[in-house]
């Protein structure tokens, strides 16, 4: 003895699939929202742009060289006279 489940079928001749008496009213304004979408990203695209610009490309302090080091050196060092005077 085999039972088999079936499942009943849909006797309303009127209904059209979900394309009733509203179906596509929103696609206008949602279209209109999806371009003012797009134009706010475009606008923040190019701000951002913008601003990376100006950001340096390391936060690290520069490294001395070895002539800036000894520039330092010199300019910390007392100044000894040229020349004694008796």
């Amino acid at each position: 003895m085999a039972f088999v489940a079936v499942q009943p079928s849909n006797t309303n001749d009127n209904d059209k699939g979900g394309q009733g008496e509203d179906f596509g009213k929103s696609s206008p304004v949602g279209l209109v929202l999806l371009i003012v979408f797009f134009i706010a990203v475009f606008f923040l695209v190019k701000s951002m742009n913008k601003h990376l610009k100006r950001v340096p490309a390391s936060f690290d302090e520069p490294a001395e060289t070895p002539a800036e080091k000894s520039a330092e050196a010199t300019a910390d060092a007392p100044a000894e006279p040229s020349e004694k005077k008796d």
